[in-house]
């Protein structure tokens, strides 16, 4: 027999209407906290860059959302977050700005950033775009990334009948973000990659994983797909989860 947890045994109508209304900031899933039983992936992100951000100058963070990973690593005074969606930009201005990081918005693919002005660049998630990364670090400057793969957590997708979005961007293959790198400059230092699953206990989390991950499902809207959430939630109660496979690639390389 499953046993399902406080939030499984909601009505679908109830946590239909808390996760559709809640108010999303920054890049914060405190929602869904106790709502997931996520597989861990084999390295830590921050354990990774804190070291390195101790050591450096300067810091760059591409798309910070609400600045909650980048302020935890405790970035050396003159640094600097960029962030593309502009209701975020604020909140990491608040979190980030009492520690001396300045908060830019991008507005597009381009950083808007000088060349050769940091000596450590960290991308968490963000946009990836090789070129830039090299040309804003300085010579000898290194960059951590972690990344989504293009085909990541399809299942929703599939759930909701909506087409995964194709960005050229988002690399397929770790092979694929390595060599994009070696072209323009970089020596690869360290390349890993994981695959890992996440269980969605109730319904609720994942429309609020969808809000805040809007790219993941382009069209996504509860009320117009309340019906197949519905048919997640049946499958949830009956299943005791949802769950989805994800793939990510840790890359440190050296400018």
């Amino acid at each position: 027999m499953i046993l399902l947890d406080a939030s499984s045994a909601r009505s679908f109508d109830e946590l239909f209407d808390e996760a559709a209304s809640v108010p999303i900031e920054g890049w914060d899933f405190a929602f869904n906290r106790g709502r997931t039983e996520d597989q861990s992936l084999p390295w830590i992100y921050q354990d990774l860059a804190r070291p390195l951000v101790a050591e450096a100058r300067r810091v760059l963070d591409i798309d910070t959302g609400g600045g909650e990973i980048f302020g935890s690593l405790e970035p050396p005074t003159g640094s600097v977050a960029v962030e593309p969606h502009a209701p975020n930009v604020p909140i990491a201005t608040a979190r980030l700005g009492p520690l001396g990081v300045t908060v830019i918005e991008r507005a597009g693919a381009r950083l808007p950033i000088t060349d050769g002005e940091f000596d450590l660049v960290l991308n968490r998630h963000g946009y990836f775009d090789a070129p830039e990364l090299c040309r804003v670090l300085a010579p000898g400057g290194l960059l951590l990334t972690q990344q989504v793969a293009a085909q990541n957590d399809l299942e929703f997708n599939e759930a909701l009948g909506l087409p995964p979005k194709v960005d050229p961007a988002i690399p397929n293959s770790l092979h694929e973000l390595t060599e994009g790198l070696r072209s323009v400059g970089f020596q690869i230092v360290d390349a890993r990659e994981a695959s890992i699953r996440t269980r969605y206990l109730d319904v609720g989390a994942v429309i609020y994983q969808l809000r805040v991950v809007s790219w993941q499902a382009p069209g996504f809207d509860p009320k117009r797909h309340r019906p197949q959430l519905r048919r997640i939630h049946d499958h949830i109660v009956e299943a005791g989860g949802f769950e989805v496979r994800s793939r990510r690639f840790l890359v440190r390389a050296r400018k």
